[in-house]
């Protein structure tokens, strides 16, 4: 990973990564997304969050074993939990990447890799409430599974930020369900020209990915903007 300026806040997510029972792919991403908004919505009055959102809006996913996961949770009751079938994450208010705690900045960063599915599985929601929001990944770009979980909690930030209330109450209402997919190329662009997709998310190139890169957006399935 490419140092951050001491500076900088940036969001740390830490994503359970099970040695024996690892969950599905788009079920950890899922629940890091869910993790990154949790934080938010539990503390939106935190100063941090208005710096955070003018700056650069880095987060960071971490990945820890399901022992460290529990230690850390223990640890740190400030988290938010994020939770999409067998996947699990906690995430935090925004912080100087010179000052994350010891034991959360030890863990390691590149190279978290999920099992992909056959197929990708579909989260619970109340009976009668549709649509659920879907993240899509430009599968294109061949990220791992640490960096498409930042990118999807982009997304979904971004998602929150721009939504109309009702849409957003509506969502939190029915549980907070949240599909992903990773799509190829072709397939994300004519996807998120589709009316009631979110805003894009473009990656500033700092790992993985060239910068200006189309990573990831939200989906509102059936949704027409008024």
């Amino acid at each position: 990973m490419e140092a951050q300026p001491p500076s900088e806040l940036v969001q740390q997510i830490v994503l359970l990564v099970d040695r024996d029972q690892p969950a599905p792919e788009a079920e950890g991403i899922a629940a890091a997304a869910l993790a990154s908004v949790g934080a938010f919505a539990a503390s939106p009055a935190a100063p941090e969050w208005r710096i955070w959102a003018e700056g650069s809006f880095a987060k960071v996913v971490r990945r820890a074993d399901a022992g460290t996961f529990a230690k850390l949770r223990a640890a740190h009751p400030d988290h938010a939990l994020g939770v999409a079938g067998a996947g699990q994450a906690i995430a935090f208010v925004p912080g100087p990447s010179a000052q994350v705690p010891r034991k959360i900045a030890k863990l390691q960063v590149s190279g978290t890799e999920l099992p992909r599915a056959a197929e990708v599985p579909r989260a619970p929601r109340a009976p009668g409430v549709e649509p659920c929001l879907a993240v899509v990944l430009n599968d294109s770009l061949g990220m791992s599974t640490g960096k498409a979980a930042a990118q999807a909690a982009h997304a979904l930030f971004a998602w929150l930020l721009d939504a109309e209330p009702a849409r957003l109450e509506t969502w939190l209402r029915s549980g907070r369900p949240l599909d992903v997919r990773r799509l190829p190329d072709a397939d994300f662009r004519r996807s998120v020209d589709t009316v009631g997709a979110g805003p894009v998310i473009h990656d500033a190139g700092r790992t993985e990915i060239e910068p200006g890169s189309a990573t990831a957006c939200v989906m509102e399935p059936n949704h027409q903007r008024s």
